[in-house]
């Protein structure tokens, strides 16, 4: 069955018969695929992206049966380039592999923080941790010392990635770590008690067995911020992100061998892991990188009329950003298909970017812990406001508190049927948190967090997050951990932090702040300074707050808890 499933995309032209969705595979085979994809058949018991997906890609371009589009394109912005095959590509992973299991000592199931920018070593280390089966956990560049000691302490992670400007901060907190023990850094140069990942895996033969993982193995762990408490552990495994888009057509992206992708959210978020590695490479795409330390209108205008992207993924800050330029002086050399996550984008930028482009922003709703839940997909209308149909392999629906489903146009909860069979897209678990993970299910749903309406046609509509969480530009801040910075500072006795709007943003990070009395009489300008440089250096500087109001007091129930709902629905107008 296993062998079968690995020809899934085999050397035969693509065909448009099936509902519109090009496939690549022989009627034996798709007449199997369809079975397991309409739940007739079971999934393979064992499975690997490296060795089942992108070995095989490597396999049909050496046979000559692959257009000469890179597997991986990456440039730097200041002239540098790196393009690998497939075959490359599989060349030195097998090599970064033995450098983690021989020189470092890693096994399967052991775990490893990859936390390096958009530069070729992340898709490197994260190909190398499938074939040996490592567990990775992204982060992005971002987190503060404080933020890596509690990954670090919380996943038991036995090795850490990075570059040498996180490095100190690494070690600053190493010694709380007990069980770290492989310090590798991307860097030109060397520090002490760190290994020199290029010199080690250069060094290393390029014979490398994939090994063998089953499809519910463990393969990347996730850290996702929630309302209280610090960021949960979403454990996703071989079978969630690898296997589930060989079995849910081609739903969103909609790409061919010949096609080239480029998406610009962070590394550390799911985002990337989706449209920047499992979902193109199942298409045998090329995946395009720009390094982008900044992200500035004329550098990506500027680059999608240099290159030929096809497809470009973007939060809806992006878009925001791009459509207040004159788009008329750029001519994009091949863009024919954008998609937007992260958050809801607003109608008049969707309107502003067709107007001026001639294409439509096809809006990707999703979670990390489920990946893509709905999408405009290719072909479909375009309702401005809309975030499109439920994806395959997903049954969702609106629910009420008691998990009845809603009929259309009524308002609720977005909810993912998780009974009696739990779709393979979902996550794990909640590492480490099983009352987490039992909290997220109620009755036969997985319920998203999220209120929205669906209608009579199955589009969906996002109306606002159920709880506390804050998506800024695409990065999910949860309020605890802004407030418990704040409240580090001498001057707050008491916080609450919100979102509120923002017309760049979608949402900004908003801080509420009752004042000790000593610092009363204190110039306001200047402390709302301070205390977002202290924001900035405690933890990510992505979630300091953008506006801060001094208040004499917090609105509260007679328990004593913070009415955030009361600030936020103020905040933005509702009240």
């Amino acid at each position: 069955k296993l062998q079968s499933l690995k020809l899934l995309w085999t050397l035969k032209p693509p065909n448009r018969a099936f509902h519109g969705h090009p496939r690549l595979l022989s009627s034996d085979v798709y007449s199997q695929y369809e079975s397991i994809r309409r739940g007739k058949q079971e999934i393979p018991k064992y499975f690997n992206f490296a060795g089942d997906v992108l070995d095989r890609w490597s396999e049909i371009e050496k046979a000559g049966k692959r257009p000469p589009n890179p597997a991986l394109w990456w440039i730097s912005g200041k002239g540098e380039e790196v393009k690998w095959s497939f075959e490359e590509l599989g060349f030195l992973s097998r090599k970064v592999a033995n450098a983690l299991t021989k020189e470092c000592g890693l096994q399967k199931g052991d775990r490893l923080i990859l936390i390096l920018p958009r530069i070729p070593e992340w898709w490197l280390v994260k190909v190398a941790c499938m074939r040996a089966g490592i567990v990775l956990i992204p982060g992005t560049s971002q987190l503060s010392a404080k933020d890596i000691l509690y990954r670090l302490q919380a996943s038991k992670a036995t090795c850490i990635v990075t570059t040498d400007k996180l490095a100190p901060a690494v070690d600053s907190v190493a010694s709380q770590c007990q069980l770290l023990k492989t310090k590798l850094m991307v860097s030109k140069g060397s520090r002490e008690g760190w290994l020199n990942f290029t010199e080690l895996y250069q060094n290393q033969p390029a014979d490398h067995s994939c090994i063998k993982t089953g499809i519910h193995d463990p393969m990347i762990i996730f850290f996702t911020s929630g309302t209280t408490g610090s960021p949960k552990m979403t454990q996703h495994s071989q079978g969630s992100l690898g296997f589930r888009p060989l079995l849910s057509e081609r739903y969103w992206l909609d790409l061919t061998p010949s096609e080239t992708i480029w998406n610009t959210a962070d590394t550390g978020w799911i985002l990337t892991s989706i449209a920047s590695f499992f979902d193109p490479w199942v298409f045998g795409s090329c995946i395009f990188i720009h390094n982008l330390p900044q992200t500035e209108s004329a550098v990506i205008l500027n680059t999608l009329c240099r290159y030929p992207i096809d497809a470009l993924v973007g939060a809806p800050t992006l878009f925001r950003m791009l459509v207040q330029n004159d788009l008329s002086k750029y001519k994009f050399m091949k863009l024919k298909y954008c998609m937007s996550g992260g958050e809801p984008l607003n109608p008049e930028v969707m309107e502003q970017w067709k107007s001026q482009t001639g294409l439509d922003i096809h809006e990707v709703y999703g979670q990390t812990e489920t990946g893509v839940i709905c999408s405009v997909f290719k072909g479909m209308k375009v309702k401005p406001g809309s975030m499109g149909k439920a994806a395959p392999l997903y049954d969702v629906q609106i629910i009420d508190k008691n998990a009845n489903i809603l009929p259309p146009g009524q308002q609720g909860e977005i909810a993912v049927r998780s009974k009696p069979t739990r779709p393979l897209g979902f996550f794990s678990e909640y590492l480490d948190n099983p009352k987490k993970t039992a909290e997220s299910e109620r009755g036969d749903f997985y319920v998203t967090g999220d209120r929205g309406t669906v209608d009579e046609d199955g589009y969906f509509q996002f109306i606002g997050r159920d709880d506390d969480i804050i998506i800024s530009s695409g990065y999910r801040i949860g309020p605890f951990e802004v407030e418990s910075a704040l409240i580090e500072h001498p001057a707050v006795v008491e916080t609450a932090v919100v979102s509120s709007p923002d017309p760049l943003r979608g949402e900004v990070v908003k801080a509420f702040v009752v004042l000790s009395p000593t610092f009363s009489s204190a110039d306001l300008k200047s402390l709302t300074r301070d205390l977002q440089d202290h924001v900035k250096k405690t933890t990510a500087p992505y979630k300091y707050p953008r506006k801060v109001e001094f208040v004499k007091e917090l609105p509260k129930t007679v328990t004593g808890k913070i009415k955030r709902n009361e600030l936020r629905d103020k905040e933005w107008g509702r009240i």
